[in-house]
Order: C-alpha cells, then sequence, then structure tokens
C-alpha cells in the first residue's frame, strides 16, 4: 500500500471505476485477506456470470445483501480484540474495465477513497495488498499487473475486522465500497504529494506562501498574484493579499507544472492562533456557530453525490452556521472542497472511536494498547495528509469517545510535528496537556459560563490546570437535536457571547439516520438487529429526506450574525460577523396589523464593521387602534454564492399595543421569558349576558348546547363539540424521554386521568361546572371550575384550576382540549408563527397572521412525539372548505396544537405511519407546556422553564364565523 498522500486535482489521464460491479455475499469469512483468493474468484478468467449486480459506491445492506443494524456505543460483536466472530459477511466484488491504447507508461495506482471495512485487492490475479480505515483513502500500486485491453480487479471486503474496533461511531454498521474508485496514471515526472503553506499577517496585510512538492520539480503560478512559473522551493511574500475566512473565503487558483502533469491548487491564506485562551483565525477572535455532521442519505447510507453535499453545504450556509465538525470520520473529499469554496470552518475529526470498551470500563481499550499504536497513527496520518491544503479545515480532532490513552497522545505529538500552523483537538481527555482547545460534551448552561470566566472546578496537577485554562473552550457537541428540540439553545448562545474565552461549539447534529422502509424512516430496531439503540440515530436538524425541522430554523434565528434592537425611539443593529462588515445586507421593516400590511420602507443603515453596532431612528410609523408590530429584516442585497438576493439572514421584531407610539424593545433571539401561567383581569363579558334555556337534551347559552347532567360542551352552532376538559398529558419528547420525564409522569398516571364532576351549577347567566381529574393509585390531582357566559355573539370561557397535592414533578402541559368535527381543516390565527414553539424553542417564530391546513400543522418526528405547538395566539380560527367554522379569541393569549388524533395515539405511534387520521379534529388551548430541553443526550430543561403545578387561569371566548 502506497503512503498517505493529499487527493491531487491533476490532468492526468484516470480511469473511474464506479458503476455495476459483480457481487455475491458469504456468511462467513474462513479465510484472513493475505490468504489465496476463495475459489479463485480474483482470477481474470473466473466465470460469474451467476453473481449479482451491485453499484459501486454503495452499501450492500441497501440492496438486500444482510441488514443494517445500528448501536450507539455497543459493538454488535463480543469484545474480544483484535478478533472479530467467525461469522463475518464477508463480499467479493469483481469489475471488467478496459485500459486504453493511450494510457501512458510509467506508474499506475488504484485508488479507494472509502471501503468498509476491510478489504483486499487483487488485479488480473494479483494480490495488490489489503487495508483497514474505512473512511480513508488508500492507494495500492498497479503498474505491474496491469496489462493492455482487458483487466480484472477484484476485492474481498470483510464486515467486520480488527479495524471495526475503532470504529464505534455512532452511526448505521453498513459495509462495502462506499466512496469512489480510480485508476491513476503517476506519469513519469510525476508530483507525488502537495503541502501547501499559506499564512497571513493581520498587521501587515501580506501573505506568505511556500509549496513543498515531492516527487518531481514543478514550477508555481498564481496569476491574481502575479507569480508566474517560480520555483516551489522558495517563500513568496506577498503584498496585500484577501485572507480566507468562512464569511469571506477568497481562493486563489494556482497551478504546479511539471513535465509530466499539472496540478490545480486552491489557496487560501489564513493564519490561526489559540493566544490568550482565544481562537482567532487572521487576528480575528471567531465563534464558532457550527453542527456536527454524519455522512448519510435515506436511501443510500453513506453513499453521498457532489448534488447532496453541495446541497447541504448551502443550508448550512442558508441557516446561519459557520461550522462543520466531521463527526465522527473525515468525509468525502468533495464536501471539504466546498467548505472551501463557500465558506465553513472545519473541525477535521480522524476516522476513529473505541466507545463501545466503556462498557467494560475501558479494559483493553486500543487508545492506550501499544499493540494499536501504528493503526491509530496511521489513521491520523491518513486523515492530515489527505486534508492537509484545505483552508477551511481549522483544526485536527484526534477521534472521538475513545477514551484516554498514550496512542492519542502520540498522534497529538505526530499532528504537531507534521503540521503545526492547526490546533489539535480531542474531547475526551479533560486534562487536555496534549491538545491545544479544551473541548466538551454537553455542559449544562452553568457550567459554560463557569468555564467562560475561567472559575470552573481546578485540575490537582496545578500545571495541566493552568494550561487548560489558558486555552479556548469549544463544546464539540451541544444542544443535542433528537426529536423536539434543542431547547435552551439560545441561553447557550447568550453565554458563549459573553465570554471570549467560548469559542463556540457544535450542534449535535446536522440530519436524522432515518433509511427509507415503505412509507416510513427505519431505525435502531426496525431491522430485527440484536442489539440496537432505537431512534437515537435520528438527532438531526434536518429529517432524513433533507427538510428542515424547527430545530434547524431555531439555529438560523440563533446563530444569526445580526442582532436588531431597539429601545428608547432608535433601532440597534448590532453586527455578530467575526470578519466582514454589513455592506451586503440591506435593511427593509414593515409594519402589520391583523388585517395586513400597514406600511413598509427600508432603514438607511452604514456598513457596521465586525462585532461593532449601530443606532439608526425609528421610522415614521402610523397610531393603530389595532395592535399592530413592526418587523425588520436583514437580507442579501445581491447575489452571494450560497444564496440569491433577498435571503433573509435576520430579523427583528417590536410590538406595538393598540394606540400606542414606538417604544421598548425590539425581543432579542435570547428574550427573557414571562411566567409561563397567564393571568389577567381583563374579560369578554359585557354587563349584560345572553340568557340561557333549559332544552330536553341540555342548557343552551348562546350558539352553545352544553349536557344538562355534565355540564360539557356538546354543541357549537352547527358543529358537534367534546369537551372542553382538562389537559395534563403530552406524548413524551425524545428529551422528555431522556430526563426520564416521561417514567415520572407515568409514575403518577398523567397519561391515564380520571374526571370527576364535582358540581353542575347555574348562576344567573353563567354556567358553572367545577370538575376534578386525577389517577388511579394517587391522591393527586386537579380541581377546575369552567365558568361559561354568553355576550353578544360569543361564548365566554373562564376556567380556574387549583392542583391538589406536592407534585413530584413538573406537569408536561396545562390547559384544555376538545374535539371538533374533521371537516374543520384550515387552520387561521394571530400568534407567533409559522412553525412550531415551545417556551425554551421558540426565537423562530415571528408574530404575524398565519393560515395552514391543519395536516400542515404536524412536524414529522421520525419517532412521533409531541409536536406543533403554536405559542401567544390572540385568536385561532378553524373552518371548513366553504369557510364556516369557529373562532376562538384569547384574553389576552393562549398556546394551542390541532391535529388529527390524540395524544395517547400519538403517543402510542412508534413511526410517522403509525397515525391515522379519525373523524375528529383534537384542539388544546394551553396557559403553559413544560421546556423542551436537551436531556436526550445533555441538559434537561431549564428552571425559568419547567412547569410547575400551581393555580392557573384560562380565559377565551368562541364566536362562528
Amino acid at each position: 500500500m502506497q503512503p498517505a498522500r493529499a487527493l491531487l486535482h491533476t490532468d492526468a489521464p484516470a480511469i473511474r471505476l464506479d458503476g455495476l460491479w459483480q457481487f455475491r455475499l458469504h456468511d462467513r469469512a474462513d479465510v484472513v485477506p493475505s490468504a489465496p483468493a476463495l475459489d479463485g474468484f480474483s482470477d481474470p478468467d473466473y466465470d460469474d456470470a451467476d453473481w449479482h449486480d451491485l453499484p459501486v459506491p454503495s452499501h450492500w445492506q441497501l440492496h438486500g445483501f444482510g441488514r443494517p443494524s445500528y448501536t450507539n456505543i455497543a459493538y454488535p460483536f463480543p469484545i474480544d480484540p483484535p478478533h472479530v466472530p467467525d461469522a463475518n459477511p464477508t463480499g467479493d466484488y469483481r469489475r471488467v474495465f478496459d485500459l486504453p491504447q493511450a494510457w501512458p507508461s510509467g506508474r499506475s495506482l488504484l485508488r479507494f477513497d472509502g471501503v468498509d471495512s476491510a478489504f483486499t485487492v487483487w488485479l488480473n490475479g494479483t494480490r495488490l495488498g489489503d487495508a483497514m480505515g474505512s473512511r480513508l483513502p488508500h492507494e495500492f500500486d498497479a503498474t505491474e499487473a496491469l496489462v493492455p485491453g482487458r483487466n480484472v480487479v477484484a476485492v474481498r471486503v470483510q464486515q467486520w475486522s480488527a479495524g471495526s474496533y475503532l470504529e464505534d461511531q455512532d452511526m448505521w454498521w453498513l459495509s462495502g465500497i462506499f466512496r469512489d474508485v480510480t485508476l491513476q496514471s503517476r506519469p513519469a515526472w510525476a508530483i507525488d504529494d502537495v503541502f501547501v503553506h499559506a499564512g497571513y499577517d493581520h498587521v501587515t496585510g501580506r501573505g506568505t506562501l511556500r509549496v513543498d512538492v515531492e516527487g518531481a520539480s514543478a514550477l508555481l503560478t498564481v496569476a491574481e498574484l502575479g507569480i508566474f512559473d517560480q520555483p516551489t522551493d522558495q517563500e513568496h511574500i506577498c503584498d496585500a493579499v484577501r485572507p480566507w475566512s468562512a464569511e469571506l473565503p477568497h481562493l486563489y487558483d494556482a497551478e504546479l507544472a511539471t513535465g509530466g502533469e499539472r496540478v490545480r491548487l486552491r489557496i487560501g491564506f489564513r493564519t490561526i492562533s489559540t493566544s490568550d485562551g482565544v481562537l482567532r483565525v487572521n487576528g480575528n477572535a471567531i465563534t464558532l456557530r457550527g453542527v456536527n455532521r454524519h455522512e448519510f442519505h435515506p436511501d443510500t447510507g453513506r453513499v453521498l453525490d457532489v448534488d447532496t453535499m453541495r446541497a447541504d453545504v448551502l443550508a448550512m450556509k442558508q441557516h446561519n452556521i459557520n461550522a462543520v465538525r466531521t463527526s465522527h470520520y473525515p468525509p468525502h473529499s468533495a464536501f471539504i472542497d466546498m467548505c472551501d469554496e463557500f465558506g465553513l470552518w472545519v473541525v477535521d475529526e480522524c476516522d476513529l472511536e473505541t466507545h463501545g470498551f466503556k462498557q467494560i470500563g475501558w479494559r483493553g481499550n486500543p487508545s492506550d494498547d501499544p499493540a494499536w499504536r501504528p493503526a491509530i497513527l496511521d489513521r491520523m496520518r491518513r486523515t492530515v495528509e489527505r486534508d492537509k491544503n484545505h483552508p477551511s479545515v481549522i483544526m485536527w480532532s484526534l477521534g472521538n469517545e475513545a477514551g484516554t490513552g498514550s496512542n492519542l497522545a502520540a498522534s497529538a505529538e505526530w499532528v504537531a510535528a507534521r503540521d503545526p500552523s492547526r490546533p489539535r483537538h480531542y474531547e475526551g481527555y479533560w486534562a487536555s496537556t496534549y491538545v491545544d482547545v479544551y473541548s466538551r460534551m454537553y455542559p449544562s448552561h452553568a457550567e459554560v459560563a463557569r468555564i467562560g470566566a475561567r472559575v470552573d472546578d481546578p485540575l490537582d496537577d496545578a500545571v495541566a490546570d493552568a494550561h487548560r485554562r489558558s486555552l479556548p473552550f469549544v463544546m464539540c457537541e451541544y444542544a443535542h437535536a433528537m426529536g423536539n428540540g434543542p431547547g435552551g439553545l439560545a441561553d447557550y448562545q447568550r453565554i458563549i457571547d459573553a465570554h471570549p474565552r467560548c469559542a463556540g461549539g457544535f450542534v449535535w447534529e446536522w440530519i436524522d439516520h432515518g433509511l427509507r422502509q415503505g412509507d416510513r424512516f427505519a431505525y435502531g430496531g426496525d431491522f430485527g438487529e440484536e442489539l440496537h439503540d432505537g431512534n437515537f440515530v435520528c438527532d438531526g436538524l434536518v429529517f432524513p429526506d433533507r427538510t428542515p425541522s424547527p430545530g434547524l430554523l431555531e439555529v438560523q434565528r440563533v446563530f444569526a450574525p445580526v442582532e436588531i434592537t431597539a429601545t428608547s425611539g432608535h433601532i440597534t443593529i448590532a453586527n455578530r460577523y467575526d470578519v466582514r462588515d454589513l455592506a451586503h445586507l440591506r435593511f427593509d421593516w414593515a409594519l402589520e396589523t391583523a388585517d395586513g400590511p400597514a406600511a413598509t420602507g427600508s432603514l438607511a443603515t452604514p456598513p457596521v464593521p465586525a462585532r461593532a453596532q449601530v443606532k439608526v431612528p425609528m421610522p415614521d410609523l402610523p397610531v393603530h387602534r389595532d395592535e399592530s408590530w413592526l418587523t425588520i429584516s436583514a437580507a442579501l442585497a445581491e447575489d452571494q454564492p450560497w444564496a440569491p438576493a433577498g435571503h433573509e439572514v435576520a430579523w427583528g421584531q417590536l410590538s406595538l399595543p393598540s394606540g400606542d407610539l414606538p417604544s421598548g424593545d425590539l425581543p432579542r433571539c435570547d428574550r427573557s421569558v414571562p411566567d409561563v401561567v397567564r393571568t389577567t383581569s381583563r374579560t369578554h363579558r359585557s354587563p349584560q349576558g345572553r340568557p340561557m334555556q333549559r332544552l330536553d337534551d341540555g342548557i343552551a347559552l348562546g350558539a352553545g348546547v352544553f349536557d344538562g347532567r355534565t355540564g360539557a360542551l356538546i354543541r357549537f352552532g352547527g358543529f358537534a363539540v367534546d369537551g372542553p376538559v382538562l389537559d395534563l398529558w403530552r406524548a413524551p419528547t425524545d428529551n422528555d424521554i431522556g430526563a426520564k420525564l416521561d417514567v415520572a409522569w407515568r409514575a403518577v398516571g398523567l397519561h391515564r386521568l380520571h374526571e370527576r364532576i364535582v358540581d353542575v351549577s347555574i348562576d344567573t347567566d353563567e354556567l358553572i361546572v367545577t370538575s376534578r381529574i386525577g389517577a388511579a393509585a394517587t391522591d393527586l390531582g386537579y380541581l377546575y371550575t369552567m365558568r361559561w357566559s354568553s355576550t353578544s355573539d360569543r361564548l365566554d370561557l373562564r376556567v380556574n384550576g387549583d392542583p391538589i397535592g406536592d407534585w413530584p414533578c413538573p406537569l408536561p402541559r396545562l390547559g384544555v382540549r376538545m374535539a371538533l368535527p374533521a371537516t374543520l381543516g384550515h387552520v387561521g390565527w394571530v400568534g407567533h408563527g409559522p412553525g412550531e414553539a415551545y417556551v425554551d424553542t421558540r426565537n423562530a417564530v415571528r408574530l404575524g397572521r398565519f393560515a395552514r391546513d391543519v395536516d400542515e400543522m404536524q412536524t414529522p418526528y421520525v419517532r412521533p412525539q409531541e409536536n406543533g405547538n403554536r405559542v401567544d395566539a390572540r385568536w385561532l380560527s378553524l373552518v371548513d372548505d366553504a369557510g364556516a367554522g369557529l373562532r376562538i379569541d384569547g384574553d389576552p393569549v393562549f398556546d394551542f396544537t390541532v391535529r388529527r388524533w390524540t395524544s395517547a395515539a400519538l403517543d402510542a405511534a412508534r413511526h410517522t405511519n403509525d397515525l391515522r387520521a379519525t373523524d375528529r379534529i383534537y384542539l388544546n388551548l394551553d396557559v403553559a407546556q413544560h421546556g423542551i430541553g436537551s436531556a436526550s443526550c445533555g441538559p434537561g430543561t431549564l428552571p425559568g422553564y419547567a412547569l410547575t403545578a400551581r393555580p392557573f387561569e384560562l380565559r377565551a371566548s368562541l364566536r362562528l364565523v
């Protein structure tokens, strides 16, 4: 096998060997990779007519050979390093290709960019070698085995190998040749390797450029810098270069030329430092507003085409993500090319994780076993050598969740010697003596604040403690985006922004790893795995089909590079970019009411420098009798490579009460949250009520008809109604489950409440119904009263409730639910929207008037759970196709969800296709829900967002439309 080197973009001839290969699968690996090929399949004349077609790149499990398997930590085989079971699925591949007559003489290399997990290669019956390191390139010298005309390459791939112990990376176990295969000509006078050194001096504006070349001597040309055919064995001082950054990713096209080939380079000038505990690039402190990214596609697993990779990069840029951690292996090299081009900071991670050893107390962990050192160093070397010329790569990560040990220290030492220009990262070693940043996973908000202020608990070793306190702090994983969430993201960002030592972090993660299975996405256990970790593989900001989740929209707002607020008649525009000014943005404003737009205009703003702010006067606004709101939008003034003109980068909004002139603050994305249980002294009831009537089947009050015995509303106008009744239950979210709140809620029976009518009475023109709800086997409960009255064309409701007993846990929700005819499927409201929001995930929604069909009000989390809540609704309407229905006004506001199934059905479902529409629409009107948090893997809901059992009042009015 050839030494590790950079991937070169060369004009030397190459043959792509992607496409259909012949394939067969064995149940076992009865021979070691170095033994002769079983039954001679590597012989070029072997008859493979009865084999199957299999595309390369691909995973054989996704084409009917074997089954996918998902575990997060546990190895799906006995921990018996370096051995694996005899029952080891092994795939044989064959590919015939013709060598062109014009193929140059000289060396030829057969390159595999990714094979999972171990493989052996033959060309025309000659064994070229074997390799491990699934997400890393391997090249074999094919020169002697290559013949003119017909050639046959044969590959044997083992599903399990010694390398599998180093690849326990919280993802589907999928096997096969899953990245490109290429035959490359290395002509005489070929370039073997290139290492570009392009530094930037932010004081003088100069760039320094040196290009180290191995192999033939080459001449360097960088036309934009006036460098033409210059030797590479010298340093070039370039005056006034444009530096590379994630915000302004300027690349210089360069070329290396020899007598045998030309190699294209894209050079970015930048210098990275970690001085004074601050992460800087080109002298600027940077904040990583990042995301972890596995490679994944619901149909092809870790096989991604260029268009999909480009779509990921553009979506990240458009949602204000500026950094990627390549969890937990180097991605396809084309992805990092795009990070260079469009601008993303990259933490490039080695293909190393031994997490399963944690379950046996880290006994025998390869990270500290000298026998594994060559394999671990080889993986680190291949990572660095392949990607060393990418300006977007600003940090090398030694791996992930591999414990601690001397082999990691050896990797760090090798990296420091090979590439001292980039800091080293590893989270699992908190002492941090051999890394250059202090990294943590899922710290609490309070701990982040302590670390940022450098008042966190000291290490026992004073020297190591002083070193760690001198390092920038990075959260390599935080804000776990599993299911409904993450909550508390804005609270993290507020802490990060307050402490220069906090360099930001990476939300876990980019995409749900749901494999398409009929009309649903499958997760762990759906393929009959012996061991699995369920839907923990679905923890992304985009759904498996790459549809943005509400969590991604929350990220977009919280990570926005511009913050817009207003105080004392001025609008403050704060530039949160680290490098660029705001000249590329335009600022427009719109004044709206519930009836629609009232006025629009633009703000004249100067080009605010990075990390600075400016105040501009508030525009002249008309005064309105009803509530209005001012929205200020920052959008691209011209097309950018990653988004068209008009793309909204940031926004701020100010609610203007009726008749008031603009004052107060535009809400920040980290705005404080009021008490979640709302009370008010206002009432919709006029002094003169509508009289009640006794009917044969109940009590009539205005347009409402109530059951004469229970006092329940059974009809409103011509529409059948069930309820409302007090509701305390929601289908637990993944974060609820992670915090074990679902266990606490079920222990007190919140999912199986019983109601007892205490009293039904009439007081003048008011129907009063008092009830108690509680669960079997507990004396906990709620005593609540519903008061109904009618004024004019409205039916007014006031609900008051008090908890009974000492509740040991927060409540999931607090409000009422009712059922309505399924025909009322069109929803309109004035409030915050258009998407879902909860008390700690509400930064992406804005005040406005919105309309959706009820089916559009659902969020299709891969594992169904509580979703679709809208906050602070002023009013809500549900109407049929003809526009007839009802409207509910809040006094002043309420939260609501509306769906075609009950919370119980949502709770019982395991996949979206388990949910079936009924003949009813189920509506919840809430004063509050418990916060979302991030406890599926991380901190739970912050105390300020918890819904404790307490007295409450909810007021609303119903009328026909």
